[in-house]
């Protein structure tokens, strides 16, 4: 029974301590990551960034911003091992209900057109596509767009 336990996520505040699990899995899982400052940036100006826990191990983390009664989603990612198992869709509804709480009315965030997995959680999810910023994300041979999604929570 307890096997089951440690597989439930438990979602806790991001702290600089938890970079060095983060950035381990930020370099295996994009091609081009978010910078460890990139995080530092976000934990100084109190973005709502937070860990998900299985047992002791890091299996993912966000990032999000809340402001003026939008949120925008910076970073939503989950170790290699851990994913197709529902975990990012779980983070997504921890996400919402904490925008929720704090009176957001819309979310928005960005996702590149090749990540089939992301846009079909978002599309799942309710998020419209509403925009593309075009050589918005580094990619191998340039730039590469990023379709931008939008999510009503009233």
């Amino acid at each position: 029974m307890s096997a089951l336990l440690n597989n439930v996520p438990r979602y806790r505040r991001m702290v600089e301590r938890d970079l060095d699990a983060i950035m381990a899995i930020e370099n295996v899982i994009y091609p081009h990551p978010w910078t460890r400052g990139n995080f530092r940036d976000s934990l100084r100006e109190d973005y709502h960034c937070c860990v998900a826990e299985a047992g002791a191990e890091i299996v993912g983390y966000c990032v999000m911003v809340c402001a003026a009664g939008e949120a925008h989603l910076l970073n939503l990612s989950i170790a290699a091992a851990w994913q197709r198992q529902g975990r990012g869709r779980d983070m997504l509804h921890y996400l919402l209900a904490t925008a929720r709480e704090s009176s957001v009315q819309k979310m928005f965030l960005e996702v590149r057109p090749t990540n089939l997995a992301g846009i079909a959680l978002y599309l799942a999810t309710g998020f419209i596509e509403i925009a593309i910023r075009r050589g918005y994300y580094p990619a191998h041979r340039g730039h590469e767009d990023a379709l931008v999604m939008q999510l009503e929570l009233v």
